[in-house]
Order: C-alpha cells, then structure tokens, then sequence
C-alpha cells in the first residue's frame, strides 16, 4: 500500500469536544425548549451577545447545548430579581455553566415587549440597593412570562417568607397580578396563560398560608362569600389566609355564591362579619348587600345582626348604608377587629 492511499483512507481525527458536539439546534428548537419567541431569543442576542458562539457562513443561526445553557443561565437570574443586563453579563461569564434541562429561560418582562429596551433599561437602573418589592415584582413576573411554574411558587414562598402574608399580598403579588392584565389587555389574547398560571400560584401560596385546621372558638365564625356571578375570589383568599394567621374563625364559601346560600349561612352560623366581595360592577348588588345587613338569627329578645363588609373595586360609588369598605387588606383586618370587639 502506498504512502499516498494511506493518507486517503486515513480517518479524520475528531474535533476537540468545545460543549458543540451533536447535531446543531435552530432557533425555533431552542424558543419552543425554552418557551420563548425566536424574536426575542434574537433581540438577547442583539442586545446583550447571548446567541450562537460559531455561525457558518450562508446557514442559519446553530445553538450548541452550550449556548443554551448561558441563556438558561440568563433567565435563572433574572426570575431572581437582578437586571437583565447584569444577569447577562454574569451568565457570559461564568466560567461552568449549568447543563441544559434547568427548568427556567429567558422571557422578556412584563412592562416591555421583546422589542423593546426601555424595560431592561428601567431594570438596569434600580441597581443593587433597589427596593427589594420591586425587584421581587420584575423576579415573578419574568417567571410567570415563561410559564416557569416551579420558579413562580418560590418566588412567592420567598416573599411571604421575608415580607409576611400582608405585605406580600399587597406589596408583590397584587402589582405582579395588575401587571400581568396590563399586558394581556394590551396584547390581546396573548398573556391569558400567564395571567391563568401566576393567578393559580398565588391561590396555592394562600392556601398554604392557612394550612392550620379552623380554630374552635366559642365566639361566631365570619362568613366570607364572593357575591352571585363574582369568579375573581383570590383577595378574599388573601384575607381568608390573613384571618387564618390571627386564629379568627370563618367560614370561606368561595366564587359565585348564590344569595339563597348567603343567608343561609349567616342564619345558621350567627356571624360578626359577613364580607361580600365584588371584583365589577355588574355583580355588585346593593339589594343584597342590605338584605345581608337587615338579617336576624337567635332567639326573641336575643337575635343578633352582622356588620356587612363590601370588599372589592365592584362596590366604587355611592356608599351602602352602616356598611364597612376597607381600601386594603390591612384595613379590613383593623376594622373586623373592631366589629368583633378588638
């Protein structure tokens, strides 16, 4: 055999393993594993250099797992709560970085469109120091955007750890959830999976804030109700999780509860407090609201008579008669410790 032949059947040597070996990954394969758009996986590359490392001339983009992976990177930070262009940074970087597989990924924030810098500029600009709230809020929402479940419940836990039930519920989860309709209203239809995803988290994360089995208590337990055709139930749940914290008994029925089901219960259950709440106006029922409030249960010469709380935007307008409306959730506590006789 020839010197010549040889070198012809010689087998090439294989290239040095640089995190790219297997076959090259598109765009699109790389925003449907990560739950993104192939825009803004190209607007991260455009803004901050998170794209392919090797690019051949006249092919399209080639994601290595590598690649990947400081993406991935990118959005782990980010659902933390550090700016983007900071966690970009961090993520280039990093000198290991973890292997594909983590459950997060780059989303653009909620205030901004993948097109857009001014929410990454606004994030640039709060700096370490910045007020941990709203850190938090860009954190959850960054989340919820890339449907990161497991990282949405964290965060949450995280916030009522750190903050407490109250200031979580109105300092983190209320803004995150107003954002998140922002977008929807100005997207279309596009964010309802967003919107559906953070609102069954923050349910979860309530629940569990009440875990502890309803304290028997010799005094009435409070009757929560949201009223007939009302489905939007979680601040009653916050303030359900909230009394639950203060060992006051209750009774939650929940979204939607009829009327005939309403006086049933104060009859039976005798309560202090009857919250009624309303999210629009179209199921805001003054009727009702007075026919809760006029209601009699015990025997003659002893009935008592509830204090009947309006919670929610549906009762704005002209007040309903020896009622209470408390703006937040820290003001209905303080004013049904009143009633109760606190």
């Amino acid at each position: 055999m020839s010197e010549s032949r040889g070198r012809e059947r010689a087998a090439p040597q294989p290239p040095p393993d640089d995190g790219t070996a297997g076959a090259p990954i598109t765009t699109g394969t790389v925003a449907r594993r990560l739950g993104v758009s192939p825009t803004t996986l190209r607007t991260w590359d455009r803004r901050y250099g998170l794209g392919p490392a090797r690019r051949e001339p006249g092919h399209h983009r080639r994601w290595s797992e590598r690649d990947i992976a400081v993406v991935e990177e990118m959005g782990r930070l980010t659902s933390l709560g550090v700016p983007p262009a900071d966690a970009a940074r961090a993520a280039l970087e990093g000198g290991t970085r973890p292997g594909p597989g983590t459950d997060s990924g780059p989303g653009p924030d909620l205030g901004s469109g993948p097109a857009s810098d001014a929410g990454s500029s606004a994030a640039s600009d709060l700096g370490p120091d910045a007020h941990p709230f709203v850190r938090q809020r860009r954190g959850l929402s960054r989340a919820a955007v890339r449907l990161d479940a497991p990282a949405v419940q964290e965060l949450l836990a995280e916030s009522v750890e750190r903050h407490g039930l109250i200031a979580a519920w109105q300092e983190v989860m209320v803004p995150t959830l107003h954002a998140v309709g922002r977008k929807w209203e100005e997207a279309g239809d596009r964010y309802v999976e967003v919107e559906h995803l953070l609102s069954w988290h923050v349910s979860r994360t309530l629940h569990r804030c009440a875990t502890a089995p309803p304290t028997r208590s010799p005094s009435a337990p409070l009757v929560l109700a949201c009223v007939p055709g009302e489905q939007h139930s979680l601040p009653l749940e916050a303030l359900s999780a909230a009394l639950g914290e203060l060992a006051i008994p209750q009774r939650m029925f929940g979204a939607a509860v009829p009327v005939e089901a309403v006086s049933a219960a104060v009859r039976r259950t005798g309560p202090a407090v009857v919250v009624l709440w309303s999210q629009a106006r179209s199921t805001a029922s003054v009727p009702l609201a007075r026919h809760i409030a006029d209601a009699r249960w015990g025997v003659r010469g002893a009935r008592g008579r509830p204090v009947v709380m309006l919670g929610g935007p549906g009762w704005a307008g002209p007040a309903v008669r020896g009622t209470l409306r408390p703006a937040t959730l820290r003001d209905a506590l303080t004013q049904i410790g009143r009633a109760r006789g606190e």
